[in-house]
């Protein structure tokens, strides 16, 4: 198939000037004459990620541009490659250190062809531009001259001259003037702090435009000055703040840098506020956060259900009351989980109408009776937003949504993502021994757990204790008080306790034996029963489990729930477990806390035994298999 080169877009986009907006979002049919990453480490600083150099060629002359990071994916699955045609649909040019840099925002396929289109030859832009006229620019713009030309100062009070400003995603350590255009899409409070060097005040913003966003922070009395200044959902010119290596503990931006706004820092607001995003969103399924590692981040849309009062609550870390709301979202994947709203968010919280859509940027993901979500102090939370998605949800549960159940993910028996804290993985099972030798080798100094994955055979339940009798609301534990149980977090009086499992039991593989730690989720695998139904056993009888404590009772006849243990032994099941190191009576130790228990699928097993056998490793096997002589 033959195509035909847009002949002079070349010479077009080099020599534009910052207003030909028809230019920079239309349709020009280039080739690629070549393709280079230039994404690299210097000095031990890791750059953003990789960046692709690209040489576009329209069959007479070419011109080299970046390509904006969103679109590395056609590079590295090799859709993108040297001599594809391609129809650039947006582009955007800006000035950096005195040269214009093209960076290709959005570019659609049209096919390959073996070889080059035409003779191109390369732009030179001081010839280029020497040989024809100058074009009008706005007054106070900075032009690009040949090799010895300068660039005019702009005054400190006016704002950057149009089209004159750096993209987010080009920013970098070792770049000094440099002014971006952005939109603040999410602003904190203004927060205080104390540390040995004394007391002050900080807050943070995040500044995104349509190439990425970057977090920026401003400490004591810039922060004073500048919290007023900016407002979420305005655009600004931003400029003579300092780049740094982001702290990824404090961040949940995609960005490998951050800003330092300190004195010198010059912010301006911008009334052009045309081709600037007001948020990105990278949304998952509710049904989807069981795949998520504990403490990550991400985005999530749903329909809010229900939500709770604001309650007080104080902190164990910090011994300080906090204020916390809970809300209920569900979507159609058909699972409900539970958001925590914190501080002035919970207190100021309302929704805009019965069962509003909402969407929520940069939630930390728990593993807290399965999967909960929580604000933290960059997430941004929108109701009913103007976004297909958002349009989509409604629908659905207009329709049918809102008379559908919905399931939780701690009661969830279904497939697990990755490990690493967010599932079991077949591909990384580990023996009990390996594991254990693995598990030993952490720092006393480390505080966060280990994840592994094990298949092991349950061999021994301790019986003693193997519930705990529990608030309905709450799940902690409460205290029978005269025929009645007491709630002391809840500060509410109980008919009878609803009881939940903690339980402790041996596993063993060929390997070895370990003993693990498990709560609700595991008992009611382990048994097929509630924790309600076995104490009943165990005690004889739902009247003395009501009036009664469960362990008091001296004139039970234990034979049934004894019966009931042997039964729940000998089982194999897959495990995901966190292992983390702790301190008891003075002795150092590893508990093994199982986060997922999955009774085995002999379908799913033997499928991925197959799937085994079909990788280069069970070829090879095969072969050698094949190869040994039969006596």
């Amino acid at each position: 198939m033959s195509y035909q080169l847009d002949t002079g877009i070349c010479h077009r986009i080099q020599n534009a000037t910052p207003n030909e907006g028809e230019l920079f979002n239309g349709s020009h049919t280039l080739q690629v004459l070549s393709l280079k990453k230039v994404g690299k480490q210097t000095e031990g600083v890791n750059l953003p990620s990789d960046r692709y150099r690209i040489v576009l060629s329209d069959g007479v002359q070419f011109i080299q541009a970046m390509l904006a990071t969103q679109l590395n994916e056609m590079v590295v699955d090799k859709h993108l490659t040297r001599f594809t045609i391609v129809c650039v649909e947006r582009l955007s040019c800006n000035y950096v250190q005195e040269k214009r840099l093209v960076i290709i925002m959005a570019l659609r396929i049209l096919g390959q062809v073996d070889q080059k289109i035409g003779e191109p030859v390369s732009i030179d832009a001081s010839t280029s531009e020497a040989s024809t006229p100058a074009p009008e620019r706005p007054p106070q713009q900075s032009v690009v001259q040949p090799s010895t030309s300068t660039i005019t100062a702009q005054p400190a009070s006016r704002p950057p001259p149009k089209g004159n400003w750096h993209p987010i995603e080009g920013l970098s350590p070792y770049q000094n003037n440099w002014t971006i255009k952005a939109r603040v899409t999410q602003k904190s409070e203004l927060k205080h702090y104390s540390t040995q060097r004394g007391e002050g005040k900080l807050f943070n913003v995040t500044f995104m435009d349509e190439t990425g966003e970057i977090r920026a922070t401003a400490f004591n009395q810039v922060a004073e000055s500048l919290y007023p200044k900016l407002e979420e959902g305005k655009v600004y010119y931003v400029s003579k703040g300092k780049v740094n290596l982001a702290k990824k503990k404090f961040s949940n931006v995609m960005n490998d840098f951050e800003i330092s706004l300190e004195k010198n820092a010059e912010i301006e607001e911008c009334f052009e506020t045309t081709n600037l995003p007001m948020i990105k969103y990278s949304f998952v399924t509710l049904g989807e956060l069981q795949n998520l590692n504990k403490d990550s981040t991400c985005d999530v849309i749903a329909i809010l259900k229900e939500y709770s009062d604001v309650n007080e609550i104080t902190s164990r870390a910090t011994n300080r009351t906090m204020k916390k709301r809970e809300l209920t979202l569900v979507d159609k994947s058909g699972f409900s989980v539970r958001l925590t709203l914190w501080g002035n968010q919970a207190e100021n919280f309302k929704p805009d109408e019965q069962n509003p859509v909402v969407a929520f940027k940069g939630v930390k993901v728990g593993d807290f009776g399965g999967r909960s979500l929580g604000m933290i102090a960059s997430s941004t939370m929108t109701q009913n937003p103007d976004i297909p998605e958002s349009h989509a949800l409604r629908g659905w549960y207009d329709s049918s949504g809102s008379g559908a159940s919905f399931q939780s993910h701690n009661n969830a028996g279904g497939s697990f993502g990755a490990a690493g804290g967010g599932g079991f993985s077949r591909s990384e099972l580990k023996p009990l021994l390996e594991m254990k030798l693995e598990a030993n080798r952490i720092p006393e100094s480390e505080e966060k757990p280990v994840y592994f994955s094990t298949r092991a055979m349950v061999m021994h339940i301790r019986g003693e204790n193997i519930a705990y009798p529990a608030c309905e609301t709450c799940n902690k534990k409460v205290v029978e008080d005269g025929g009645a149980w007491r709630c002391d977090k809840c500060d509410k009086t109980l008919a009878g306790p609803t009881y939940r499992y903690i339980m402790s039991f041996a596993v063993s593989d060929h390997t070895g034996q370990l003993w693990f730690q498990g709560f609700n989720d595991v008992g009611d695998t382990v048994f097929e029963k509630t924790a309600n139904e076995v104490i009943e056993i165990k005690v004889g009888g739902l009247a003395k489990l009501i009036l009664t404590s469960a362990y008091a009772s001296q004139d039970r006849d234990e034979t049934q729930y004894n019966l009931l243990l042997s039964k729940a032994c000998c089982k194999s099941y897959n495990f995901l477990l966190r292992a983390k190191r702790d301190s008891y009576n003075d002795n150092n130790r590893i508990r093994y806390g199982v986060s997922r228990i999955l009774p085995l699928n002999y379908k799913e097993e033997c499928d991925a035994l197959l799937d085994l056998m079909d990788t280069s490793w069970g070829q090879q096997t095969l072969k050698s298999e094949s190869d040994m002589v039969v006596y």
